[in-house]
């Protein structure tokens, strides 16, 4: 399985137990068996022209209302985060994972590597942070930040908290006494699963990664939004509703008001950029008429010399 969907599955099936697990189980094997018999649906999930958040927004919207939260949040994730030609695949390996968690009470992490590891515990992150307020965030990376500091400095906690050979109840044990009394309980949840589905020997790089993930995670909440005129309520409820269909998680707006756009919005929300404004239409409208004129003097040729 992908190292960040099985991070992220980990986090969201370890919360339930019982029938709520067993509904999650029946609605996978379900999800599975309609992309294998339906080959319109297998063909438009795994078409590559489709951006993953797109295709993440088509899943979440085909599954809401007709399967359980959990399993659109499932869903929804590995059809953004999987390759599009493996996303039927990893159906299948959602399915498999909770049946075996609904059968052996238990999720196996598998060993990784350093870069497949740190991957995992970013899904896991993602599952985590999904519920978490944003003005939540800057304690976290605070806490996360110090310590791992407090791991540097600290020798003998170092010692037996990287120990590989060391049980995982004594390292989570010792992760506990380090943060459990005063942490937000997000920090301590990253924290214990760096230890549970990180790289014994890379806990400190592990947690640095996580200051850095959270920021980046938090900068998908924030749409910075650059508009002709001012927007009014109903055109900002839209606009908000429109991006937290499209990115899966509530999204904020910081709208600047620019008259020279002429027309429309650009947003800016993480690395994903949306131009909708007439000054940018304008600028796509010129580079096709460029390439254009481009195309015909090579097909026409050079000039002829008089």
């Amino acid at each position: 399985m992908l190292a960040k969907l099985e991070g992220f599955a980990t986090a969201l099936l370890g919360r339930l137990s019982g029938d709520d697990l067993g509904v999650v189980v029946a609605d996978l094997r379900a999800l599975v068996d309609t992309v294998r018999d339906q080959r319109a649906l297998d063909s438009a999930l795994t078409d590559t022209s489709f951006a993953p958040l797109s295709r993440g927004a088509v899943v979440r919207d085909l599954l809401t209302g007709k399967v359980s939260p959990t399993t659109v949040r499932l869903a929804a994730y590995a059809a953004t985060e999987s390759p599009a030609p493996e996303v039927p695949r990893s159906f299948e390996e959602l399915a498999h994972a909770a049946r075996t968690l609904a059968e052996t009470g238990s999720i196996e992490l598998p060993g990784l590597g350093l870069t497949e590891a740190r991957h995992r515990v970013a899904g896991y992150a993602d599952a985590v942070l999904e519920d978490v307020a944003t003005e939540r965030f800057a304690r976290v990376e605070t806490e996360l930040f110090e310590w791992a500091r407090t791991l540097e400095a600290n020798p003998a906690l170092r010692r037996v908290l990287l120990d590989r050979d060391a049980p995982l109840q004594a390292r989570l044990g010792l992760t506990d006494d380090l943060v459990g009394a005063r942490g937000d309980a997000v920090s301590i949840a990253l924290a214990r699963f760096v230890v549970i589905g990180g790289r014994p020997r890379d806990v400190i790089g592990t947690l640095d990664f996580l200051v850095d993930y959270v920021a980046a995670v938090r900068e998908w909440r924030v749409a910075r939004v650059r508009s002709a005129r001012p927007l009014d309520d109903a055109s900002r409820e839209a606009l908000r509703a429109s991006l937290s269909v499209l990115t899966g998680t509530p999204v904020e707006l910081q709208v600047d008001v620019e008259p020279d756009l002429l027309g429309g919005v650009l947003v800016q929300v993480g690395d994903l950029r949306l131009d909708a404004t007439t000054r940018g239409r304008l600028g796509t409208l010129r580079d096709a008429v460029a390439a254009t004129r481009g195309l015909v003097s090579v097909l026409d040729g050079p000039a002829d010399n008089e």
